[in-house]
């Protein structure tokens, strides 16, 4: 697939640290992208919002961050909530592509993963985010029966080169400080792989397939 020089990217993450575990090689493997990766929680937490701006500019991307609720509780947030945030996150609405999470999460389960997965379905859905096409993180953990790992039937599957995978798992180990036996270390994905949709109708039957009911 071709792209021109400065393709506009959005990848639009629940945490920082998503940004680099689930696309971190896709985003290294296209320095020719011009990426903005927004990001809905943890603004406030100064450990993790410095730490996020450093693997930004390891990345070469932009961004921003909010701070909405990401307690131990996962207390549900209103989607129109997401989206509103979402939106005010990014520099513009019109992109030439759109990464976020999966409507399942990619592992089981964390909320804000498929919250913002949700929020940003619906703003594609209702031309208020556009792009002609949109990606979602492909990953599975087995129900809990094993680590994340990209999954090898979704419309993307990348093995990441041995010098890129390093540059990835030094970002998380590195930057984010994760000590090598933290379970963010252990599933750094060596692979990562996306659900690709280019049109609503197709985005929407897929995630009506894979929603998990709360």
């Amino acid at each position: 697939m071709q792209y021109p020089h400065k393709k506009n990217v959005a990848i639009i993450v629940a945490h920082p640290d998503d940004e680099t575990l689930w696309a971190g090689g896709t985003i290294i493997s296209h320095p020719e992208w011009r990426c903005f990766v927004a990001c809905i929680c943890r603004a406030g937490d100064e450990d993790r919002a410095p730490r996020f701006a450093a693997a930004l500019k390891a990345l070469g991307a932009a961004g921003s961050m909010a701070d909405m609720d990401d307690g131990p509780e996962q207390t549900p947030l209103p989607i129109p909530a997401v989206e509103e945030q979402v939106l005010q996150l990014l520099p513009h609405t019109q992109f030439d592509l759109i990464i976020t999470h999966n409507i399942a999460g990619e592992y089981t389960r964390h909320r804000r993963h498929e919250e913002v997965s949700e929020a940003v379905f619906r703003l594609w859905k209702a031309d208020l985010l556009t792009s002609p096409e949109l990606w979602l993180f492909a990953y599975d953990d087995g129900g809990h029966t094993h680590f994340p790992v990209a999954d090898p039937t979704a419309g993307i599957y990348l093995s990441l080169p041995a010098p890129v995978f390093q540059h990835k798992k030094e970002l998380i180990t590195g930057i984010y400080g994760f000590s090598q036996d933290s379970w963010e270390a252990q599933i750094t994905p060596p692979a990562e792989a996306f659900w690709t949709f280019s049109t609503v109708a197709g985005a929407e039957q897929w995630l009506n397939s894979n929603r998990i009911t709360p």
